[in-house]
């Protein structure tokens, strides 16, 4: 899990929506780029001016699927008919 921490009201805002709608959300702080599901946006209530911690759970790149076989060299349907 990769934990941030924020002052900026319009992020926090994206971060919920992002996490209401189960979208993934993009973080760059410093040097590193994480992006991943939101999993929470806590308001830390002691401080002055407010300040956030958001969670996200990274979500690690997919290698590229390779097909089976060709593809079908058949032709298709509406061909047929012109």
């Amino acid at each position: 899990m990769f934990t941030y921490e924020t002052a900026d009201q319009k992020e926090v805002r994206r971060f919920r929506i992002a996490q209401f709608n189960g979208r993934m959300a993009t973080v760059t702080s410093g040097e590193a780029t994480v992006t991943g599901f939101v999993r929470s946006v806590l308001e830390q209530e002691s401080t002055t001016p407010p300040r956030w911690t958001i969670t996200i759970i990274p979500n690690v790149p997919k290698d590229e699927i390779k097909p089976l076989r060709p593809a079908s060299r058949a032709r298709p349907f509406a061909e047929d008919y012109f």
